[in-house]
Protein backbone atom coordinates (compact mmCIF):
# COMPACT_ATOMS: atom_id res chain seq x y z
CA UNK A 1 0.00 0.00 0.00
CA UNK A 2 1.30 3.33 -0.97
CA UNK A 3 2.23 6.21 1.61
CA UNK A 4 0.29 9.27 1.69
CA UNK A 5 3.05 11.10 1.33
CA UNK A 6 4.52 9.45 -1.42
CA UNK A 7 0.87 9.68 -3.24
CA UNK A 8 1.42 13.08 -2.83
CA UNK A 9 4.59 13.42 -4.69
CA UNK A 10 3.33 11.44 -7.35
CA UNK A 11 0.25 13.60 -7.93
CA UNK A 12 2.45 16.96 -8.11
CA UNK A 13 5.33 15.42 -10.12
CA UNK A 14 2.34 14.17 -12.54
CA UNK A 15 0.78 17.85 -12.50
CA UNK A 16 4.10 19.23 -13.34
CA UNK A 17 4.52 16.86 -15.98
CA UNK A 18 1.43 17.67 -17.78
CA UNK A 19 1.94 21.14 -17.30
CA UNK A 20 5.24 20.86 -19.31
CA UNK A 21 3.94 18.51 -21.90
CA UNK A 22 1.02 21.66 -22.24
CA UNK A 23 3.75 24.71 -22.72
CA UNK A 24 5.61 22.75 -24.28
CA UNK A 25 2.52 22.15 -26.78
CA UNK A 26 1.09 25.21 -26.94
CA UNK A 27 4.91 27.14 -27.58
CA UNK A 28 6.03 24.23 -29.98
CA UNK A 29 4.68 25.08 -33.35
CA UNK A 30 5.22 28.98 -32.45
CA UNK A 31 9.18 27.68 -31.85
CA UNK A 32 8.82 25.49 -34.93
CA UNK A 33 7.93 28.35 -37.49
CA UNK A 34 10.42 30.93 -35.73
CA UNK A 35 13.40 28.35 -36.20
CA UNK A 36 12.38 27.47 -40.04
CA UNK A 37 11.42 31.31 -40.91
CA UNK A 38 14.43 32.94 -38.75
CA UNK A 39 16.79 30.98 -37.21
CA UNK A 40 17.68 28.53 -40.27
CA UNK A 41 17.53 31.29 -42.75
CA UNK A 42 19.93 33.37 -41.13
CA UNK A 43 22.34 30.07 -40.18
CA UNK A 44 22.30 29.79 -43.89
CA UNK A 45 22.78 33.40 -44.69
CA UNK A 46 26.03 33.29 -42.45
CA UNK A 47 27.38 30.35 -44.15
CA UNK A 48 27.25 31.79 -47.72
CA UNK A 49 28.85 34.95 -46.31
CA UNK A 50 31.75 33.02 -45.67
CA UNK A 51 32.35 31.60 -49.36
CA UNK A 52 32.67 33.17 -53.00
CA UNK A 53 29.31 31.80 -54.38
CA UNK A 54 27.75 33.29 -57.65
CA UNK A 55 24.23 31.66 -57.26
CA UNK A 56 25.43 28.96 -59.83
CA UNK A 57 28.55 27.11 -59.37
CA UNK A 58 29.22 25.36 -55.98
CA UNK A 59 30.07 28.20 -53.05
CA UNK A 60 33.81 27.63 -52.10
CA UNK A 61 34.60 28.07 -48.56
CA UNK A 62 36.40 31.25 -48.20
CA UNK A 63 36.79 32.58 -44.77
CA UNK A 64 36.10 35.85 -43.46
CA UNK A 65 37.29 36.90 -46.88
CA UNK A 66 34.05 38.87 -48.11
CA UNK A 67 34.22 40.61 -44.63
CA UNK A 68 37.67 41.93 -45.10
CA UNK A 69 36.35 43.10 -48.43
CA UNK A 70 33.64 45.20 -47.33
CA UNK A 71 36.09 47.61 -45.65
CA UNK A 72 38.08 47.63 -48.71
CA UNK A 73 35.37 48.34 -50.83
CA UNK A 74 34.91 52.30 -51.68
CA UNK A 75 31.40 51.21 -52.95
CA UNK A 76 30.37 50.17 -49.85
CA UNK A 77 32.08 52.73 -47.93
CA UNK A 78 30.22 55.63 -49.64
CA UNK A 79 27.17 53.82 -49.71
CA UNK A 80 27.53 53.27 -45.25
CA UNK A 81 27.65 57.25 -45.67
CA UNK A 82 24.67 58.08 -47.63
CA UNK A 83 22.41 55.33 -45.39
CA UNK A 84 23.95 56.69 -42.49
CA UNK A 85 22.96 60.64 -43.72
CA UNK A 86 19.52 59.18 -44.73
CA UNK A 87 19.39 57.12 -41.38
CA UNK A 88 20.15 60.00 -38.88
CA UNK A 89 18.52 63.00 -40.71
CA UNK A 90 15.02 60.91 -41.55
CA UNK A 91 14.94 59.77 -38.16
CA UNK A 92 15.16 63.06 -36.70
CA UNK A 93 12.55 64.36 -39.39
CA UNK A 94 10.38 61.73 -38.76
CA UNK A 95 10.50 61.91 -34.86
CA UNK A 96 10.21 66.11 -34.96
CA UNK A 97 7.38 66.35 -37.49
CA UNK A 98 5.51 63.37 -36.30
CA UNK A 99 5.53 64.34 -32.31
CA UNK A 100 4.87 67.98 -33.46
CA UNK A 101 1.87 66.60 -35.58
CA UNK A 102 1.00 64.25 -32.96
CA UNK A 103 0.57 67.55 -30.37
CA UNK A 104 -1.37 69.79 -32.74
CA UNK A 105 -3.97 67.05 -33.27
CA UNK A 106 -4.09 64.94 -29.75
CA UNK A 107 -7.49 65.83 -28.85
CA UNK A 108 -10.66 63.74 -30.13
CA UNK A 109 -12.83 65.18 -32.94
CA UNK A 110 -13.25 64.25 -36.28
CA UNK A 111 -11.60 66.67 -37.67
CA UNK A 112 -8.47 65.39 -35.94
CA UNK A 113 -9.27 61.97 -36.77
CA UNK A 114 -9.02 63.08 -40.73
CA UNK A 115 -5.80 64.83 -40.30
CA UNK A 116 -4.22 62.00 -38.47
CA UNK A 117 -5.34 59.48 -41.65
CA UNK A 118 -4.58 61.84 -43.97
CA UNK A 119 -0.48 61.31 -42.38
CA UNK A 120 -0.87 57.97 -42.16
CA UNK A 121 -2.03 57.52 -45.89
CA UNK A 122 1.16 57.37 -47.35
CA UNK A 123 2.77 54.80 -44.80
CA UNK A 124 0.47 52.90 -46.43
CA UNK A 125 1.08 52.68 -50.14
CA UNK A 126 4.12 50.83 -50.96
CA UNK A 127 7.25 52.76 -50.55
CA UNK A 128 8.09 51.83 -54.60
CA UNK A 129 4.63 53.37 -55.91
CA UNK A 130 5.41 56.24 -54.06
CA UNK A 131 8.75 56.42 -55.43
CA UNK A 132 7.49 56.48 -58.87
CA UNK A 133 4.78 59.27 -57.92
CA UNK A 134 7.31 61.74 -56.68
CA UNK A 135 9.65 60.73 -59.78
CA UNK A 136 7.23 62.15 -61.74
CA UNK A 137 6.39 65.24 -59.97
CA UNK A 138 10.23 66.02 -59.21
CA UNK A 139 12.04 64.45 -62.45
CA UNK A 140 13.25 66.65 -65.26
CA UNK A 141 10.16 66.37 -67.60
CA UNK A 142 7.94 66.18 -63.78
CA UNK A 143 5.33 67.92 -62.85
CA UNK A 144 7.07 70.58 -60.93
CA UNK A 145 10.05 71.12 -63.54
CA UNK A 146 7.18 71.55 -66.56
CA UNK A 147 5.64 74.32 -64.38
CA UNK A 148 8.52 76.16 -63.63
CA UNK A 149 9.60 76.09 -67.64
CA UNK A 150 6.37 78.18 -68.51
CA UNK A 151 7.60 80.97 -66.24
CA UNK A 152 11.50 81.05 -67.73
CA UNK A 153 12.82 78.82 -64.99
CA UNK A 154 14.88 76.23 -66.02
CA UNK A 155 14.46 72.75 -64.51
CA UNK A 156 15.55 72.12 -60.78
CA UNK A 157 17.80 69.11 -60.45
CA UNK A 158 15.79 67.41 -57.63
CA UNK A 159 16.66 64.15 -58.83
CA UNK A 160 19.31 64.79 -60.77
CA UNK A 161 21.75 67.11 -58.96
CA UNK A 162 24.15 65.10 -56.80
CA UNK A 163 23.84 67.32 -53.49
CA UNK A 164 19.68 67.53 -54.18
CA UNK A 165 18.92 64.67 -55.33
CA UNK A 166 19.96 63.14 -51.66
CA UNK A 167 18.33 65.96 -50.49
CA UNK A 168 14.92 65.62 -52.01
CA UNK A 169 15.51 60.97 -51.25
CA UNK A 170 15.03 62.02 -47.77
CA UNK A 171 12.59 64.37 -47.64
CA UNK A 172 10.06 61.96 -49.45
CA UNK A 173 11.43 59.20 -47.09
CA UNK A 174 10.60 61.25 -44.34
CA UNK A 175 7.33 62.58 -45.58
CA UNK A 176 6.11 59.32 -46.42
CA UNK A 177 7.11 57.75 -42.72
CA UNK A 178 6.24 60.37 -40.78
CA UNK A 179 2.40 59.37 -40.60
CA UNK A 180 3.62 55.92 -38.61
CA UNK A 181 4.99 57.99 -36.05
CA UNK A 182 2.17 59.90 -35.54
CA UNK A 183 0.22 56.73 -34.37
CA UNK A 184 2.11 55.83 -32.30
CA UNK A 185 2.63 59.30 -30.38
CA UNK A 186 -0.92 60.33 -30.78
CA UNK A 187 -1.23 56.93 -28.92
CA UNK A 188 1.11 57.66 -26.32
CA UNK A 189 -0.37 61.02 -25.37
CA UNK A 190 -3.57 59.17 -24.66
CA UNK A 191 -2.41 57.85 -21.88
CA UNK A 192 -0.72 60.86 -20.33
CA UNK A 193 -3.05 61.54 -16.92
CA UNK A 194 -4.97 64.42 -17.36
CA UNK A 195 -4.94 65.74 -13.88
CA UNK A 196 -0.88 66.31 -14.44
CA UNK A 197 -1.70 68.38 -17.10
CA UNK A 198 -4.32 70.63 -15.01
CA UNK A 199 -1.55 70.70 -12.28
CA UNK A 200 0.79 71.99 -14.96
CA UNK A 201 -1.63 74.43 -15.93
CA UNK A 202 -2.53 75.36 -12.63
CA UNK A 203 0.81 76.17 -11.52
CA UNK A 204 1.56 78.21 -14.53
CA UNK A 205 3.34 75.94 -16.97
CA UNK A 206 3.02 77.32 -20.83
CA UNK A 207 1.91 75.21 -22.83
CA UNK A 208 5.54 75.03 -24.49
CA UNK A 209 6.71 74.05 -20.82
CA UNK A 210 3.43 71.38 -20.00
CA UNK A 211 5.01 69.72 -23.28
CA UNK A 212 8.04 69.61 -22.83
CA UNK A 213 8.96 68.83 -19.27
CA UNK A 214 5.44 67.10 -18.68
CA UNK A 215 4.43 65.35 -21.73
CA UNK A 216 7.37 64.13 -23.83
CA UNK A 217 8.99 62.55 -20.78
CA UNK A 218 6.15 61.08 -19.93
CA UNK A 219 5.98 59.23 -23.45
CA UNK A 220 9.56 58.81 -23.46
CA UNK A 221 9.47 54.97 -23.78
CA UNK A 222 7.33 55.60 -27.00
CA UNK A 223 10.07 58.06 -28.28
CA UNK A 224 12.60 55.18 -28.14
CA UNK A 225 10.79 52.84 -30.00
CA UNK A 226 10.10 55.11 -32.34
CA UNK A 227 13.42 55.92 -32.87
CA UNK A 228 14.70 52.14 -32.90
CA UNK A 229 12.21 51.11 -35.69
CA UNK A 230 12.83 54.77 -37.97
CA UNK A 231 16.43 53.75 -37.59
CA UNK A 232 16.26 50.16 -38.46
CA UNK A 233 13.87 50.55 -41.07
CA UNK A 234 16.10 53.58 -43.05
CA UNK A 235 19.40 52.02 -42.76
CA UNK A 236 17.80 49.22 -45.10
CA UNK A 237 16.11 51.44 -47.56
CA UNK A 238 16.34 50.06 -50.96
CA UNK A 239 12.68 50.45 -52.89
CA UNK A 240 12.26 53.77 -52.98
CA UNK A 241 15.40 54.45 -53.36
CA UNK A 242 15.10 52.27 -56.59
CA UNK A 243 12.01 53.97 -58.18
CA UNK A 244 12.75 57.61 -57.32
CA UNK A 245 16.62 57.95 -57.97
CA UNK A 246 17.71 54.37 -58.83
CA UNK A 247 20.59 55.45 -56.33
CA UNK A 248 22.31 58.23 -59.02
CA UNK A 249 23.44 60.69 -59.72
CA UNK A 250 26.81 58.97 -59.67
CA UNK A 251 25.87 56.64 -56.58
CA UNK A 252 24.74 60.02 -54.70
CA UNK A 253 21.77 58.21 -53.38
CA UNK A 254 23.37 54.62 -53.45
CA UNK A 255 22.11 53.27 -50.09
CA UNK A 256 23.47 50.14 -48.55
CA UNK A 257 20.32 48.51 -49.11
CA UNK A 258 20.26 49.38 -52.77
CA UNK A 259 24.35 48.39 -53.21
CA UNK A 260 23.31 44.72 -51.47
CA UNK A 261 20.32 44.31 -53.77
CA UNK A 262 20.82 46.25 -57.00
CA UNK A 263 24.66 45.85 -57.03
CA UNK A 264 26.30 42.68 -55.63
CA UNK A 265 23.46 40.37 -56.08
CA UNK A 266 22.37 41.60 -59.65
CA UNK A 267 26.54 41.46 -60.12
CA UNK A 268 26.29 37.29 -59.32
CA UNK A 269 28.17 38.33 -55.92
CA UNK A 270 25.70 36.07 -53.89
CA UNK A 271 28.68 35.29 -51.62
CA UNK A 272 29.83 39.15 -51.17
CA UNK A 273 25.84 40.43 -50.94
CA UNK A 274 25.11 37.76 -48.05
CA UNK A 275 28.31 39.19 -46.12
CA UNK A 276 27.09 42.62 -46.56
CA UNK A 277 23.10 41.63 -45.49
CA UNK A 278 24.30 40.38 -42.53
CA UNK A 279 26.82 42.86 -41.40
CA UNK A 280 23.60 44.92 -42.20
CA UNK A 281 21.55 42.70 -39.66
CA UNK A 282 24.58 42.90 -37.10
CA UNK A 283 24.63 46.78 -37.60
CA UNK A 284 20.65 47.03 -36.80
CA UNK A 285 21.03 44.85 -33.75
CA UNK A 286 23.13 46.62 -32.16
CA UNK A 287 22.14 50.09 -33.33
CA UNK A 288 18.49 48.94 -31.37
CA UNK A 289 20.67 47.89 -28.30
CA UNK A 290 22.91 50.91 -28.48
CA UNK A 291 19.38 53.45 -28.30
CA UNK A 292 17.55 50.98 -25.65
CA UNK A 293 20.64 51.18 -23.78
CA UNK A 294 21.08 54.92 -23.79
CA UNK A 295 17.18 55.09 -22.78
CA UNK A 296 17.78 52.93 -19.86
CA UNK A 297 20.60 54.85 -18.59
CA UNK A 298 18.86 58.11 -18.69
CA UNK A 299 15.70 56.66 -17.12
CA UNK A 300 17.77 55.27 -14.26
CA UNK A 301 19.88 58.74 -14.24
CA UNK A 302 16.18 60.46 -13.74
CA UNK A 303 15.06 58.07 -11.18
CA UNK A 304 18.70 57.89 -9.14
Amino acid sequence: MELPELSRQRQVRIARLRETALSVGLAGPAVLLYTVMTIVPVGVAVYLSLTNWNGFSDAVFIGLGNYRHLFDDPNSTRAWWVTGIVAVSGSVLMLGGGLSYALILKEKSLVNSFFRALAYYPHVISALILGYLWAAILGTNGAINNTLQKFGVGPVGFLFSEKLALVTLIAVIAWAGFGFNVVLFVAALQTVPAELLEAAQIDGASARQINTQVVIPMIAPVVTVATVLNLIGLIRTYDIVVSLTGGGPAGATQTYGYLILARSFEGTKVGYATAQAVFLMVVSAALALLVTALRNRQDQAATG
